[in-house]
């Protein structure tokens, strides 16, 4: 893994959210888009070599939506960088890690991802992180 790419947090409104971290972090976010595999809009901020993730649930049966049912607004995730994406969910399947995506899919920003389960990361939902080649 390379570096932290991006923490992410659930909101249960976007616009709103935008306007709060825009005065918080004192810029605008650079990108804001939806992903439909996922069913959340995202906007992103960055802060030097930071970024954090707003997600916003397009839909009740969203991740996004789910989560913030049960445990409300906050850290959602947290997402690692990394060169070799399929080669890193078989390093970490074989150190015993619990995969909820056996096979990367497309995210946000621009990216490919997968997520850990967080029943094998003392309950941290762990994303893993590729650029996509263009």
């Amino acid at each position: 893994m390379k570096k932290i790419e991006h923490i992410g947090i659930a909101v249960k409104d976007l616009k709103a959210a935008n306007k709060l971290y825009s005065r918080l972090l004192n810029t605008s976010p650079y990108k804001i888009e939806e992903v439909d595999s996922e069913n959340v809009n995202t906007s992103f901020f960055k802060i030097g070599e930071s970024k954090i993730e707003l997600l916003e649930g397009t839909s009740s049966d969203s991740p996004i939506s789910k989560f913030i049912e049960k445990k409300g607004e906050g850290v959602h995730h947290i997402a690692f960088e990394v060169d070799d994406i399929e080669m890193e969910i078989k390093r970490l399947t074989k150190e015993g890690f619990r995969m909820i995506h056996e096979r990367p899919k497309d995210g946000a920003d621009n990216k490919i991802i997968a997520f850990l389960h967080p029943k094998s990361t003392s309950g941290v939902l762990i994303e893993l992180c590729q650029e996509k080649v263009r």
